[in-house]
């Protein structure tokens, strides 16, 4: 597919920053975000979350989320991760999230969503997964700003009845949402 010659840094004619480019064969190497895909599956009034079983963060708690792969659909990313990570089917509802790190080169995007029923499972990325009340959830053992983000407006949104689509960048400084410096 490619010549796989050596690559060199510099910008392609019509571009406006540096790429890998090989200048025996001119293919541009371009290097784009990860993509994130998850849910905040819902049981009745409680929030299903995961132990991570893998770095980063081993031990601390997520919403079950993971890279798209290709070929998939946002919402098949969602729904295969629930499953992986928790051993759940959901229905997922709305885009509910949607971070941009740049810092990181990574996007996030949780969905609302219900799960078809009570029955959860660690994953073999999971140490445990388990239902919590908004009282219950263990907000300083959260991994992610992300997570922690998407929860604490998850619970203000249902509070005020009301749901509503969020689009935010966050940058290196959204550790503080969660009071510590793992990764965002």
């Amino acid at each position: 597919m490619y010549c796989g010659g050596p690559l060199e840094r510099a910008i392609p004619a019509g571009d406006d920053r540096l790429r890998h480019i090989c200048p025996n064969c001119g293919i541009v190497h371009y290097q784009n975000p990860k993509i994130i895909a998850g849910c905040i599956p819902v049981w009745q009034d409680r929030v299903l979350l995961c132990r991570r079983a893998i770095e980063p963060r081993l031990g601390y708690w997520t919403l079950p989320a993971g890279f798209m792969e290709l070929g998939e659909t946002l919402a098949e990313a969602a729904r295969r991760e629930a499953r992986e990570e928790a051993d759940i089917e959901v229905e997922l509802e709305s885009l509910y999230t949607l971070f941009s790190l740049p810092h990181i080169s990574q996007l996030y995007a949780f969905f609302r969503a219900r799960m078809v029923s009570e029955h959860c499972a660690a994953g073999p990325e999971s140490l445990e997964a388990r239902l919590f009340l908004e009282e219950e959830i263990p907000w300083d053992e959260l991994s992610f700003a992300t997570v922690h983000r998407s929860l604490r407006l998850f619970f203000q949104d249902r509070r005020n009845g009301s749901f509503v689509f969020r689009l935010e960048d966050l940058g290196p400084d959204a550790r503080r949402l969660r009071g510590e410096d793992g990764a965002a």
